[in-house]
């Protein structure tokens, strides 16, 4: 009798031990499903190193990853990310990256709701710039004539994109030379267009400089002091992150990437160098966020 007693009283814990846990497990997912929905504006101060007097205190945003084209894409909180941006009336918008997913054979349709998704900027006379990411090209291997068509359609939106180079931007109250604000455009890493050196090329000695890129790794070829205020996307700030440990992902045990695969990496890249890397808008492989929210990022610039 005792022992069978015995066996009863222990076994019961286990019991409910599993239980809770299997009932643990399928609340996280369905709070996975739902989660990608909840966008995250962030503000941020950025420092630009001999910023303009006149662009001192303004705003820019950047917004990242659409993947349109994947199952369940986020297109609501895309569109909602775009909404935040006008709603705004920031000085600049930077999109840094995969607007689409894998969207072969036929992207048509992809890039028309890409087009249609951030032509609320466009209409509101925002001015708006962007850089590829890997899943323009379709990632695996990278198509370069898909790369091309995205950048085309952007680009007759009126999305200016970036591919290796720099742009002075001015105010429309001051355009005088001395009053421009760079912005550096990289290429995509992975598919084959990363060319720091001849983005910096273009820029006069000593100016005032913002660099958008898609991957995070491309910041660690800019010399020292070259880019002080950088940005990025393409992590997707691990999309699962575990509870109380946040900056712990997937992308810790990645080398190469920095050891926040969100907000500012710290010690990351060269002395002088700083990164944001934004959690973008949609998801890699399974429609699933967990603790790591959509985001959208405000930067108010303020000189050195």
């Amino acid at each position: 009798m005792v022992f069978p007693l015995l066996k009863q009283i222990l076994t019961k814990p286990i019991k409910t031990g599993l239980f809770g846990g299997f009932l643990f497990f399928i609340i996280l997912i369905l709070w996975g499903l739902i989660e990608p929905y909840v966008l995250e504006v962030r503000s941020e101060v950025a420092i630009v190193p001999q910023l303009p007097d006149s662009w001192n205190g303004k705003q820019i945003g950047q917004v990242s990853d659409f993947q349109i084209g994947m199952w369940m894409q986020n297109t609501h909180t895309a569109r909602h990310s775009i909404d935040v941006l006008v709603k705004h009336r920031l000085a600049v918008v930077i999109l840094t990256g995969d607007f689409i997913y894998e969207s072969l054979p036929n992207p048509d349709d992809e890039i028309t709701k890409v087009i249609d998704i951030i032509q609320p900027l466009l209409s509101a006379n925002i001015p708006t710039y962007g850089v590829l990411g890997n899943h323009d090209y379709s990632h695996k291997p990278p198509i370069e004539s898909l790369g091309q068509k995205v950048e085309r359609s952007l680009e007759e939106s009126g999305v200016k994109v970036l591919q290796n180079e720099a742009i002075a931007l001015h105010r429309p109250d001051d355009d005088r030379p001395e009053s421009s604000l760079y912005l550096v455009g990289i290429g995509s890493r992975i598919a084959g267009h990363e060319n720091v050196d001849q983005a910096l090329s273009e820029l006069p000695k000593d100016s005032p400089r913002i660099v958008a890129m898609h991957n995070p790794i491309s910041f660690k070829s800019f010399p020292a002091r070259t880019a002080p205020f950088a940005m990025a996307g393409h992590t997707h700030g691990g999309q699962i992150r575990i509870l109380f440990l946040p900056h712990w992902t997937w992308l810790s045990l990645v080398d190469s990437m920095p050891d926040r695969g969100s907000g500012w990496a710290e010690d990351y890249g060269e002395l002088g160098n700083h990164l944001y890397i934004n959690r973008g808008i949609g998801f890699s492989d399974i429609p699933i966020r967990i603790n790591c929210r959509s985001e959208v990022t405000l930067f108010t610039l303020r000189s050195s």
